[in-house]
């Protein structure tokens, strides 16, 4: 088994950038992370964007579609701002062939109040164990597109009511 994972921006990988407290999104932290996880999968990482969820464009939309649809691998984790993470999954929906899960952070993964650990985490477990289909996994939980909202006041995702 192989996963892929697509970096496509998001807080997960944000960085304290200069004196005025800015934050800008970096390299992506999903080698470090699996590194100190010591996993013993075989995987390979990708940066596709390094945009904010909520700069998203339809065509920045196209080219994560194209990414994944192109790639030989059949496990597919992809890292995202969490604004907009929905829309893209919806977007990602007509691939049917595949088991893609997003997944990002309310924090950057630096921070060590982070999500980032736990949230990539459950993803690695979904991407193995979920049947051909899009997912979010993120805030202990797994979604699917049409399943989830974000709650920015709780700054979780959940259940679409």
């Amino acid at each position: 088994m192989k996963i892929k994972f697509f970096a496509v921006g998001g807080t997960i990988d944000k960085v304290y950038f200069d004196a005025l407290s800015r934050y800008e999104i970096g390299e992506s932290n999903i080698s470090d992370i699996l590194k100190d996880a010591r996993v013993n999968f075989r995987y390979d990482i990708a940066s596709l964007l390094k945009k904010d969820s909520l700069d998203m464009t339809d065509k920045d939309r196209s080219i994560i579609h194209k990414a994944v649809a192109r790639t030989p691998y059949e496990k597919i984790i992809i890292t995202h701002g969490t604004d907009t993470m929905i829309e893209t999954a919806k977007v990602l929906s007509s691939l049917t062939n595949k088991v893609v899960v997003l997944t990002g952070a309310m924090e950057p993964a630096k921070f060590k109040s982070s999500d980032a650990i736990f949230n990539l985490g459950s993803a690695v477990a979904a991407v193995q164990t979920l049947p051909h289909g899009v997912y979010l996994a993120i805030s202990g939980r797994i979604f699917t597109p049409n399943n989830v909202r974000k709650n920015r006041a709780l700054k979780q995702f959940e259940e679409k009511m």
